[in-house]
């Protein structure tokens, strides 16, 4: 959510420790109009999210949300020195299917 006195900055957060992002999180845009501008910017056809937007006019107060990197954690906890050697299915450009 941008912050309303400056949009420079967002309502967000990032976590670290010893250098490396555990935690990030940040307060959802909960503005229907804010949120289709923002769509529109995006390229999002907004048909295609219209049950979303139109759950935010039912009225849906401040609200936000984090979550920690788990294979972020294991990768520093084990000294793996690679993401990828701590999750189950990485990801990359190269592999898209398990």
């Amino acid at each position: 959510m941008p912050d309303p006195t400056d949009k420079r900055w967002s309502h967000s957060y990032d976590m670290m420790i010893r250098g490396e992002e555990m935690v990030s999180g940040a307060q959802r845009v909960h503005i229907p109009k804010l949120q289709m501008e923002r769509m529109d910017i995006l390229g999002v056809l907004q048909e295609s999210m219209r049950n979303y937007i139109y759950s935010f006019r039912l009225g849906a107060l401040p609200h936000g949300g984090g979550g920690i990197g788990l294979e972020r954690v294991v990768m520093l906890y084990l000294g793996l020195g690679n993401i990828s050697k701590s999750s189950m299915f990485s990801r990359d450009p190269k592999r898209l299917l398990p």
